[in-house]
């Protein structure tokens, strides 16, 4: 497996179901992260063509046939773009590694199959769902309707297109929303193997557009008349702009955001367990993921064995072109991430922290926007480096002195998205789930489950995604009030 060999040109975007030219001539040129050279080039699409995808969705939605199929129907569609993805995952694993520089091996995992699982568990959470149901009301008897919202603007960002991309359509489509998915500019080809796949799949005119471009453009979507809701992946501040943007024309918004989770292992817990499950997950997407346990606490007890452990399986890491299967940590989306990092690093150092392996570029790759896996320790949680979201693999190791210490660092933060606690005492582990105050935790292990609610507390976000709590958010409530004494024939 070795860099793209032959540049990928897309002239055309994906606008009500069809390909079609764009209105404008920018281009969108996408920058190998190993290479630091060009690999492809798609049209940058324009507000035109946001108008044209809008009002392509907005008449999809309120006169066409996809709101008003039969549950058993969208499904069936749903069913092939679902099956699409395995048999094409290896496509997308490729070409996502090679845009954002996440390690061929995970690509296949979490960015192409597990999108593919994001579409199958909306089916079976579709399926369940109770989309009427009566009620004894004060007054008579109720009907309550859940309805589809209608237009959905879907945002993602960089670091798992797809799976993000999939979190917000798959819910969107099956409940007949009609949607606008705008995919960044660092990660735009692989969105054009999903267009293929929707159109393929039968998907009616109008469903669905995909429309790469940057920051404005994404903010005039949000912020267009004609969208119902907004769904969007990306940083807080950029999670506080786009509900500003919303807030204009009242759109209904779910945010997932930021985290810096923390991994808590408790005294009794095994440490080569331990170590094994929280590296990939510290280190996962060369540390470019929200959930990320970017914060390992460690009992002063056992501080020292465990930041050697540590430290060895971070150093070991095998660094290396993402198309590489056997690199584990490949290269940051961009220079400004690799930059970002560096800057962390050494503002770590300012502030007193110690580095445990890592801190600078690896010597063994001339070229790329590498950074070594990176381990502080000796990390105060009121340093900056424990404190904001450095989105590149530095991670700090924290000590505490006992487990109500441990439970107040994993709490101090501005952030709630994730965590996990670890320990030979799953009960005690479980009792530590339950106080820390996070959207996600796992127990002796790292997992995110697509049929259970995911999102985040604090600035990690509002709403959430998966399970029925996340495919509630794309539909509206309608109270029907029905006669005293009325039973259905």
């Amino acid at each position: 497996m070795t860099e793209l060999t032959e540049l990928v040109e897309h002239g055309q975007l994906f606008i009500g179901g069809e390909f079609t030219d764009p209105l404008g001539t920018e281009v969108i040129e996408v920058i190998s992260p190993h290479t630091e050279q060009v690999i492809g080039r798609v049209p940058h699409a324009s507000e035109g063509d946001v108008d044209r995808a809008v009002a392509a969705a907005r008449r999809a939605f309120d006169e066409g046939p996809w709101p008003r199929m039969g549950l058993d129907e969208r499904i069936a569609v749903i069913t092939r773009i679902k099956d699409a993805f395995a048999v094409r995952h290896e496509e997308f694993a490729r070409l996502i590694s090679a845009q954002n520089g996440t390690p061929y091996s995970s690509s296949v995992m979490v960015q192409a199959l597990a999108a593919m699982m994001v579409w199958d568990s909306a089916i079976t959470v579709a399926r369940d769902f109770p989309y009427e149901e009566r009620r004894d009301g004060v007054l008579g008897p109720l009907l309550v309707r859940r309805e589809p919202v209608g237009v959905v603007a879907a945002v993602v960002p960089w670091n798992v297109p797809q799976f993000t991309a999939a979190a917000k359509l798959a819910p969107a489509l099956l409940a007949g929303c009609t949607a606008v998915l705008k995919v960044s500019p660092e990660t735009p080809l692989d969105a054009y193997v999903l267009a293929e796949i929707a159109e393929e799949a039968g998907l009616p005119p109008g469903v669905l557009s995909i429309l790469p471009a940057d920051r404005e453009v994404s903010e005039y979507l949000v912020g267009h008349r004609d969208v119902d809701k907004v769904s969007f992946t990306g940083s807080v501040a950029a999670g506080r702009r786009v509900m500003e943007v919303a807030s204009r024309n009242l759109t209904r918004v779910t945010l997932e955001l930021g985290g810096k989770s923390a991994a808590i292992i408790l005294p009794d817990a095994d440490l080569e367990a331990a170590v094994a499950g929280i590296v990939p997950f510290a280190w996962m997407i060369n540390g470019q993921a929200c959930v990320a346990q970017t914060r390992i606490l460690a009992p002063n007890s056992r501080y020292d064995e465990m930041a050697e452990a540590f430290a060895a399986a971070a150093g070991a890491l095998r660094v290396g072109d993402p198309l590489d299967p056997t690199t584990e940590l490949g290269p940051l989306v961009a220079r400004r991430q690799q930059q970002r990092s560096l800057d962390y690093i050494a503002l770590g150092q300012e502030e007193g922290a110690k580095i445990l392996t890592g801190g600078n570029r690896p010597p063994s790759q001339e070229r790329g926007w590498y950074v070594e896996p990176t381990l502080f320790g000796s990390v105060d949680n009121s340093m900056r480096i424990a404190r904001e979201e450095i989105f590149g693999p530095v991670i700090c190791l924290i000590p505490y002195e006992d487990e109500a210490e441990a439970v107040r660092i994993a709490d101090d933060s501005p952030y709630g998205l994730s965590g996990s606690v670890w320990t030979a005492d799953t009960e005690r582990g479980i009792d530590v789930a339950r106080r820390v105050r996070t959207g996600t935790y796992s127990v002796n292990t790292f997992s995110l489950d697509m049929l259970g609610p995911f999102g985040g507390y604090k600035n990690s976000g509002l709403g959430r995604e998966f399970g029925p709590e996340g495919y509630g958010e794309f539909f509206e409530h309608k109270m029907i009030h029905l006669p005293a004494g009325y039973r259905e024939a």
